[in-house]
């Protein structure tokens, strides 16, 4: 083929004129505008403003890195570059190429910084444009100086609860701190749902009253604590402790089923018993045998278990016959009793029980009738088929009861949270109990005091009640309803 060769050299790309300037330029880009003209006319930077604010807590020298961080940072250093390009929205839409602070009067409560930038202003055409921001120091205070400057009357607090579906235990620990004056020291005291709060000036405070439920409740306690405030200056800090102490679910007259690896430990105790007292430690009672055990607080909580069964599930039985067996420990008499549900007199049980001494024929007597129950615990399945009794007796009911008393309890100064009529009838029918425990348990009631009720005299007294009754040699004078005229 013939041909004459093309002398490369003399080959010139077409040129068209920019639709701006008129310039000519390389026609082969498919631009129709130079690049003068494109950077004079692209903004790629377009999204990014050129003012912001950033805030700044006056007193600990932090700057808010949001939502809720405070970033303690020198000026002009990496960290606050680096939290001032976070705050400046729209620069994701470009390619950061430099930044750097231009110096501005530190009073003036303005940083300035330029910032390089790469974008894309047309097809294959890459542009850099360097700009300032401005951002305006907002003077505010952050959550920690705001905490370090309110008036806080307590630093620590003390939140006393039991998992149980009654208030007896805290009426009883009312009682005992009264008595001992472990309260003195509390600045406030609130009542919550589940227990009491206990708010002190000191920690020392909170904790010399936690030394003394542990020496009247098998309790277990947990601290933890929060900043107040911290001095960046001399390095000190102020915290809020708060202990969380919880006391033992187990409570007075429940029914208990031990683990078999415990009651191994205890003497060889029967699984199925009575708590008989609840102190420092957990007693309980074999009914079938009179034995006693103490479990302490601190083998308790180390394999924690639960009740069976509490009062709410009690059962009104009616007394037929006593054949007492001989066995006498203290008050307990080892007896075997007739008995039939006051719901149902056409059938009978021989239960035995420890309430040999105090029962007799046609009397009134509460029980846990277990016949046909089915309960939500290991322990309950795991009973052998002549380990689990049908009934345990609990506790006799006396008749013609009466409220009207010759005593009365102090009562410590509690905020009350607001609760609906039946949760308030609850809580009386509660205390009710508790003042039922005292009048028929006289070990229950010297560990506290009574004091006489002056307008007892002009009730007058029931002669036909004949159950227990308080002497008045165990009353104390309240002083404090006393007055000079």
């Amino acid at each position: 083929m013939n041909g004459t060769p093309m002398d490369l050299g003399q080959y010139r790309p077409a040129t068209v004129a920019c639709c701006h300037c008129g310039c000519p330029m390389d026609g082969t880009t498919g631009l129709v505008t130079c690049v003068d003209c494109l950077k004079l006319t692209a903004n790629i930077a377009k999204d990014v403003p050129r003012e912001a604010n950033v805030q700044f807590c006056r007193n600990c020298e932090r700057f808010l890195m949001p939502p809720q961080t405070w970033l303690a940072c020198q000026p002009e250093s990496r960290e606050l570059l680096a939290l001032l390009l976070r705050r400046l929205p729209g620069l994701n839409k470009v390619r950061l190429v430099d930044a750097g602070f231009v110096w501005t009067e530190p009073h003036s409560r303005r940083i300035r910084i330029k910032v390089a930038v790469q974008g894309e202003a047309a097809a294959g055409v890459i542009l850099q444009e360097a700009f300032e921001v401005e951002y305006v120091v907002i003077a505010t205070q952050c959550p920690d100086c705001a905490k370090s400057f309110t008036v806080h009357t307590w630093r620590a607090a003390v939140q006393l609860r039991q998992k149980v579906q009654h208030k007896r235990t805290f009426f009883y620990l009312e009682q005992l701190i009264l008595k001992h004056q472990a309260h003195n020291d509390c600045v406030s005291i609130k009542e919550s749902r589940d227990g009491i709060d206990f708010f002190f000036a000191h920690p020392n405070h909170a904790i010399k009253f936690i030394d003394f439920l542990n020496t009247v409740a098998p309790i277990k306690s947990k601290r933890s604590e929060q900043l107040i405030s911290h001095d960046t200056h001399s390095g000190s800090s102020q915290f809020k402790f708060t202990h969380s102490v919880e006391i033992a679910p187990i409570c007075r007259d429940d029914l208990v089923i031990l683990p078999k690896s415990l009651a191994g430990k205890m003497s060889q105790i029967s699984r199925v018993v009575l708590c008989s007292r609840v102190s420092s430690s957990i007693k309980f009672l074999d009914f079938n045998t009179l034995q006693t055990a103490d479990l302490p607080a601190n083998v308790f909580w180390r394999e924690p278990f639960s009740s069976l069964a509490s009062y709410q599930d009690l059962v009104e039985f009616i007394v037929l016959d006593n054949e007492p067996l001989g066995p006498i420990h203290g008050r307990n008499v080892l007896s075997d009793i007739t008995v039939a549900r006051a719901s149902d007199m056409g059938q009978s049980f021989v239960v035995r029980s420890q309430m040999g001494a105090i029962l007799h024929p046609g009397d009134s007597v509460l029980g846990y009738y277990l016949i046909n129950c089915n309960f939500n615990s290991d322990e309950w399945d795991s009973l052998a088929a002549g380990e689990c009794p049908d009934i345990v007796l609990v506790k006799k009911i006396y008749p013609n009861r009466r409220k009207n008393r010759n005593w009365k309890l102090r009562r410590m100064a509690k905020e009350h949270n607001e609760m609906d009529a039946e949760t308030a009838n609850k809580v009386e029918n509660d205390y009710e109990m508790f003042l039922r425990e005292l009048e028929e348990d006289v070990e229950l009631r010297n560990t506290i005091n009574l004091y006489k009720d002056p307008q007892a005299s002009q009730v007058p007294q029931d002669a036909e009640y004949d159950g227990p009754q308080i002497d008045v040699s165990e009353l104390l004078d309240d002083l404090e309803d006393l007055s000079l005229n």
